[in-house]
């Protein structure tokens, strides 16, 4: 263990996945071990590269709708992994400084960074909760803190639920947090999908020592919406999700004319 992470309770001998994601994204907040299981990954599914930024792309994307056009002042990022440019409460209070976020997360490197990292417009609030999204009660305690769950809130999922083996579990965990919300919230999901690559890549991944994380087909995707009303155009390979509204100088949108084969998929839908 590097001197750095000694007495955090982080492990730097395993990968970690939002370690390699903050790789792939070019950021710092990283180790040797997780380059490396991230350099493993690309040889065997190169599109993860592209994959990353579609799905940061398109959570900029979902922000600025629901901030925007939705009047989404709360904000619920489930799983929100390592602090990179555009998060969800940059993104948010740049359309409505008055927007409240909670990110969670239960990673020890996560949250250290997180402290450093809360920063919030004057009108508005952020915070980081330490708290496993299996445990719903217990993210809605938290989250209870920053966010009046009487009024809508949008509950984010962003490349996190594959780390429940389960798919009724996920399904569960969904729902645990969508019903304690109101009429007029609204949930996005992103994740992978099993194509040859991708399969192949997260089998090996899955043999490194690191959490597995388990890809499931669209229709398993499109299931954690059921009930719900999709926002258009519904759900599908994200880069394909309103290109309209743009990406950025650091996160531009990707294949906004088309979707490769690798793409994530997601969507974002309204509680009725």
């Amino acid at each position: 263990m590097s001197d750095d992470a000694r007495g955090t309770g982080i492990d730097t001998t395993v990968p970690h996945s939002a370690r390699i994601w903050n790789y792939w994204l070019g950021g710092k907040d990283n180790y040797a071990v997780d380059r490396a299981a991230g350099d493993e990954f690309v040889k065997v599914m190169p599109g993860i590269l592209t994959s990353a930024r579609e799905t940061r792309a398109f959570l900029v994307r979902v922000v600025r709708h629901l901030a925007g056009e939705a009047g989404i002042r709360q904000f619920l990022d489930v799983g929100t992994g390592l602090p990179t440019a555009n998060n969800t409460h940059e993104v948010a209070q740049s359309v409505a400084p008055d927007a409240h976020v909670v990110y969670v997360d239960n990673d020890p490197l996560v949250l250290a960074h997180a402290r450093a990292l809360l920063t919030s417009t004057s009108e508005g609030r952020t915070r980081y909760l330490d708290a496993d999204m299996g445990d719903p009660e217990s993210v809605l305690r938290g989250a209870s803190e920053v966010l009046d769950l009487s009024r809508p809130v949008a509950v984010l999922f962003f490349g996190v639920l594959g780390h429940v083996a389960d798919t009724a579990r996920a399904r569960s965990l969904v729902r645990a947090l969508l019903s304690a919300t109101p009429s007029g919230s609204y949930l996005a999901v992103s994740d992978g999908v099993p194509t040859e690559q991708a399969t192949a890549a997260h089998d090996e991944y899955n043999e490194s020592g690191a959490v597995p994380y388990h890809l499931r087909a669209p229709d398993e995707l499109r299931s954690y919406f059921d009930g719900l009303e999709f926002v258009e155009p519904g759900f599908g390979p994200v880069p394909l999700w309103r290109p309209e509204l743009g990406g950025t100088a650091d996160v531009p949108v990707i294949g906004q004319a088309d979707a490769g084969p690798d793409s994530p998929w997601g969507g974002v839908a309204r509680k009725p």
